[in-house]
């Protein structure tokens, strides 16, 4: 009896390795233990670098809003203090898109936190 070698689910083991590692530079793409280790590696990167996203979008929308806040004449953290006595319940993100795509619309917020402020 011949002995059976495991070729083709290593083969494809293997491939599927090398087609993740597509646009590496030297080892990194064509030796299987160096591969791996890249992998492992990117992956670590991937699922850190997906926790980081959410802080750094966050921290843009709040420069965002603090540059756009200061130009109506207010700060950021008393616009969003004024907002919450107003009672508006708009979200950071789409708060930033108002200030850098529709300032005039922005302005109008900004105004009434003015007026929950002073009252």
């Amino acid at each position: 009896m011949t002995r059976a070698r495991n070729v083709v689910p290593r083969l494809r083991r293997r491939r599927r390795l090398m087609r993740r590692a597509k646009g590496n530079w030297g080892a990194r793409r064509k030796l299987v233990r160096t591969v791996k280790e890249t992998l492992l590696r990117s992956g670590m990167f991937a699922f850190r670098d997906r926790r980081n996203r959410k802080r750094v979008f966050r921290r843009l929308w709040i420069q965002r809003l603090n540059a756009a806040a200061r130009s109506n004449g207010l700060s950021y953290s008393k616009l969003i203090h004024g907002m919450g006595k107003a009672g508006m319940d708009i979200d950071r993100k789409a708060l930033s898109e108002l200030a850098f795509h529709d300032p005039a619309a922005f302005s109008v917020v900004v105004e009434r936190a003015k007026e929950s402020l002073a009252a």
